[in-house]
C-alpha cells in the first residue's frame, strides 16, 4: 500500500505504449534496412533477379580488383580532409570575429541560410557562377586583369571548386556551434587579458580555443564523417567531374547500386566505407584527447 504523500510509481504497460512509435520507426527505417544491407553484401543481386549467396566475393573484388573503388577512396579522403583543414578554422575564426561584432545574430543567420536551401538549387546557382565562359567568377577575375579558371572542366580545379562550395555551405552550421561555445567563455577572462595587454589574437589562441576545445573536437569529427559520406552536391553539380576527378566513394556506390543495379556489391562497398569511417573516427577522438591532455 502506497504511503500518503509519496509519489506514484509508473507501472503497467503505459510507458511502453508511449515508446512504441519510436521503436517502430527505428526498426522500420534503421534496423531493418541496415540488416538487409548487411545481408545483401554477401549476395549477388539486382532487382531483376533472385539473390545468390556469394560469401565474401564482393568484398574481395572491391578490395583487390576494383581500381576505381580505390581511386574514389583517394578522392574521398581529399574532399573530407579539405573540409576539415579549410572549413573548421574558417568557421572558428568567423565565430570569434562575429562574437565581438554588432548585429552578430543577423550575421549568423545570413551565414546559416545555405543550410535551409536545397542542394539542387545550390548546385545550379554555383554552376552558373563557375561557368568557364560566362560565369560570374571568371568575369570578376577578368575585371581585375586576371585569367579565369576552368572551374568545372579541369580535373584539378573541379575538386577545388567542389571543396570551396561545400566549405561555403557548411561554414554557417559550424559557426553556430562555435558561437554557442564562445558565448560560454567567461567574460572576465577576456577583461583580464586586455588589462595585461593581450590583443585579439592572444585572447583567441590562449583563452578561446583551449576552453572551447570540446566544440572543436565535435565539429572536426562531424565534418570529417560528413565529408566521407557526402555526394549529393557532387552528383548535382559535376556528376563525378572530368575524368572522375570528383568521383567520391559514396557517389560511386550510388551509381553502382541504382544505375548498374549491382546492389550486393554496392552494399559491400558501403560496409567497407562504414568500417573506414568508424576506425578513423576513433583515431581522431584519441588523437584529439591526447593533445588535450
Amino acid at each position: 500500500m502506497r504511503r500518503r504523500g509519496a509519489p506514484a510509481r509508473p507501472g503497467g504497460s503505459a510507458p511502453y505504449w508511449f515508446l512504441a512509435p519510436v521503436f517502430l520507426f527505428t526498426g522500420a527505417f534503421l534496423v531493418l534496412p541496415l540488416g538487409f544491407s548487411v545481408w545483401l553484401a554477401f549476395t549477388r543481386w539486382n532487382p531483376l533477379s533472385e539473390p545468390r549467396w556469394v560469401g565474401t566475393r564482393q568484398f574481395e573484388f572491391l578490395l583487390t580488383r576494383d581500381d576505381a573503388f580505390w581511386g574514389t577512396l583517394g578522392n574521398t579522403f581529399v574532399f573530407a580532409g579539405a573540409l576539415v583543414v579549410i572549413g573548421v578554422p574558417l568557421a572558428l575564426g568567423l565565430a570569434f570575429v562575429f562574437s565581438r561584432a554588432r548585429g552578430k545574430a543577423a550575421w549568423r543567420a545570413i551565414y546559416y541560410l545555405p543550410q535551409i536551401t536545397s542542394f539542387v538549387a545550390i548546385a545550379y546557382i554555383w554552376q552558373f557562377v563557375l561557368d568557364d565562359r560566362y560565369g560570374l567568377a571568371n568575369r570578376l577575375l577578368g575585371l581585375a586583369g586576371l585569367r579565369g579558371f576552368d572551374w568545372l572542366s579541369d580535373p584539378t580545379m573541379a575538386m577545388v571548386s567542389i571543396v570551396l562550395v561545400m566549405v561555403w555551405y557548411d561554414v554557417g552550421r559550424n559557426m553556430v556551434v562555435f558561437s554557442a561555445a564562445i558565448e560560454g567563455v567567461p567574460k572576465d577572462l577576456y577583461e583580464a587579458a586586455e588589462l595585461d595587454g593581450a590583443g585579439a589574437w592572444l585572447q583567441f589562441s590562449r583563452i578561446t580555443v583551449p576552453i572551447i576545445r570540446p566544440a572543436v573536437v565535435f565539429v572536426t569529427v562531424t565534418s570529417f564523417i560528413g565529408g566521407m559520406g557526402f555526394f549529393a552536391l557532387i552528383l548535382a553539380m559535376t556528376k563525378g567531374g572530368p575524368r572522375g576527378a570528383t568521383e567520391v566513394t559514396a557517389l560511386y556506390l550510388y551509381e553502382m547500386a541504382f544505375q548498374d543495379l549491382r546492389m550486393g556489391r554496392a552494399s559491400a562497398g558501403a560496409l567497407i566505407l562504414f568500417a573506414i569511417i568508424a576506425v578513423l573516427t576513433v583515431l581522431q577522438f584519441r588523437l584529439l584527447r591526447e593533445r588535450r591532455g
